[in-house]
């Protein structure tokens, strides 16, 4: 019996390989995580092509209940957990496989396209990147320095940054639900708008002049779907620019070659 932890892609069920697929048609039970990334299509489209019923794996199945419902599951049965794009993006994915491997469940990975590489779209070349980043939402006066600090070490070296925009994803108790005490809030999804305030209200704070309306970065879109959109150009530009539908990613180049200034320019 196996773990299978499975990419699925940036954009609809077609993504996922055909080992992947094969995957997912063997096993027993199947779970798509549902709050690190959002695919283009509902489940319904997945289930279509799978021919199996696909759970939604919340945040908590992921961290907190998954000795029990995938780790110890699989030792009776084929188990596949989805991810939206690939199967490494996030430390959760790693914490499974170090955790598989402890209780002797064998554990299975299958790759796909993520935003880590089919970034490259943008024109920088993607040795040239440092350290990625996430921009999160403001919470009152609680604002982590992260994503500039990042930016500013990467700068100094000439790397490009990759900032990942926040997804807020509300855990609401089903049974609370059924009871009507609460309803299940609807996600969040940060723009290229809201990220650029983030970083210009910590320019304000921090003072380097890391982050101007006259500094150059790239607006991404719903990357790897038909209607992705990437925009280049200052920051006071992509703070009026409509982006449209999520999800969002920002990039602020560092030092370019002619070549990817020319990419830019012809976005």
């Amino acid at each position: 019996m196996t773990l299978y932890v499975i990419g699925i892609g940036l954009y609809d069920e077609k993504d996922i390989t055909l080992r992947g697929l094969e995957a997912v048609k063997s096993c027993d039970e199947i779970y798509l995580e549902h709050y690190t990334s959002i695919l283009g299509v509902n489940v319904k489209a997945l289930e279509k092509l799978y021919g199996k019923t696909v759970q939604i794996a919340s945040r908590d199945l992921v961290e907190r209940e998954a000795e029990e419902k995938l780790l110890l599951s699989a030792k009776k049965k084929d188990i596949a957990l989805l991810i939206v794009g690939d199967v490494f993006g996030a430390t959760t994915h790693t914490d499974l496989q170090l955790r598989a491997k402890e209780l002797g469940i064998e554990f299975q990975a299958i790759f796909n396209a993520s935003v880590m590489n089919a970034i490259g779209v943008v024109g920088l070349e993607l040795y040239k990147y440092g350290k990625t980043t996430s921009i999160v939402f403001p919470d009152n006066n609680w604002l982590p320095s992260a994503p500039y600090d990042v930016i500013a070490l990467n700068q100094e070296h000439g790397l490009h940054t990759l900032c990942l925009l926040d997804i807020k994803v509300a855990e609401s108790n089903l049974e609370d639900i059924k009871k009507g005490i609460n309803k299940p809030q609807p996600p969040r999804y940060m723009t290229v708008e809201e990220g650029l305030e983030v970083l210009l209200r910590l320019e304000r704070e921090k003072g380097k002049k890391i982050i101007t309306k006259e500094t150059l970065v790239v607006g991404v879109a719903r990357l790897g779907h038909p209607d992705m959109l990437i925009v280049s150009g200052t920051v006071a530009e992509l703070l009026i620019t409509d982006f449209g539908e999520p999800l969002h990613s920002l990039v602020v180049p560092g030092k370019l070659h002619h070549i990817e200034e020319e990419a830019l320019a012809n976005l």
